[in-house]
């Protein structure tokens, strides 16, 4: 009996998988129809908890050009996780659908519906890991900088949010350096930490975890950052905005990273914050790129995971 793969977080698919499934999302980045696991069509469901645009579009997008057929739901105006519990929800979305997606805020959810579900789980989104995000990032690190190995990758702001932990954990998967730096009190959790230092222990990477936002920056060739104000800390933003501005991407930071870095933000970015606009807008940005691959990343991550299961079947698949 074939187990079903789910993409929890960024430690659920290994070096040699992720590199994987970036050739596959390289391969429909240049064939834009041509690859078609949902043909049918079948259904895929993707539930939000939170309010969305890039996942949202991306996901709409790319399930229709997989052949298949996009369901999206708000999960305010359907059972799961209220009158009907995550368990249920699962066994019998898995008669109806062929791959579930989930923008959520608790983890656990995710875990309990991969628990009880034959068909894919993906994360659109936890509080803990954005990796479906990290897989879009990589690919455009990759497409601007050639092989990941060996890179330094460097994030600065809250690092103590779902964004730090997965570039935490998927750049050091895919044998990067990785410099994480952030004020006192909010830095990633010791367990992302360690998980972190095993995984970088048998890829090639490394981890730093620093309040020196100067030297995180220092000869970096890729700088990453986001928003320092997340939903739901709506209430925290001025103290969040005087805490977190030695960290911010400016000009003046970039001159300390490599002449050739580039820029990542996963958007809505706020200029004048944790990026200026001379760096967002600049030559060394590429987060429009980055947005886009977001289709591109996730169309290879749910066939990639189809066919991992035994639920599709495509030679040029590699698993």
């Amino acid at each position: 009996m074939s187990t079903t793969r789910h993409f929890l977080t960024d430690l659920d698919f290994t070096q040699e998988e992720q590199g994987k499934v970036l050739d596959l999302a390289l391969a429909m980045k240049a064939d834009k129809y041509g690859f078609t696991p949902y043909a049918g069509p079948q259904t895929v469901a993707v539930f939000f908890d939170k309010t969305s645009t890039r996942t949202r579009v991306s996901f709409h997008a790319g399930i229709a050009e997989l052949g298949g057929s996009p369901l999206i739901i708000n999960s305010a105006e359907s059972q799961l996780g209220h009158k009907e519990s995550i368990a249920d929800s699962a066994q019998v979305l898995e008669r109806m659908v062929s791959t579930i997606v989930w923008r959520t805020y608790a983890q656990k959810g995710l875990e309990e519906m991969a628990a009880n579900s034959s068909v894919p789980v993906i994360n659109a989104l936890s509080d803990d890991y954005h990796p479906c995000q990290l897989i879009a990032d990589l690919l455009t690190v990759r497409e601007h900088k050639g092989a990941l190995a060996g890179l330094k990758m460097t994030y600065l702001g809250d690092a103590a949010n779902n964004m730090a932990n997965s570039y935490l954990l998927a750049g050091v998967t895919a044998g990067m350096h990785v410099a994480i730096a952030g004020p006192e009190g909010y830095l990633p959790d010791a367990a992302i930490i360690a998980a972190a230092e095993e995984r970088a222990a048998s890829t090639g990477g490394s981890v730093t975890i620093t309040t020196d936002a100067a030297a995180a920056v220092k000869d970096a060739d890729v700088v990453a950052t986001d928003t320092w104000v997340s939903m739901g800390q709506e209430e925290e933003k001025e103290a969040r905005l005087k805490l977190f501005t030695d960290y911010s991407v400016t000009s003046a930071a970039m001159k300390l990273a490599k002449d050739d870095a580039i820029v990542l933000h996963c958007l809505p970015a706020y200029r004048g914050y944790e990026i200026d606009a001379a760096v967002i807008d600049g030559p060394q940005s590429v987060v429009f790129d980055e947005a886009e691959n977001r289709v591109h990343a996730q169309k290879a991550i749910m066939t990639w995971l189809m066919v991992a299961s035994n639920l599709a079947d495509d030679d040029r698949v590699v698993l």
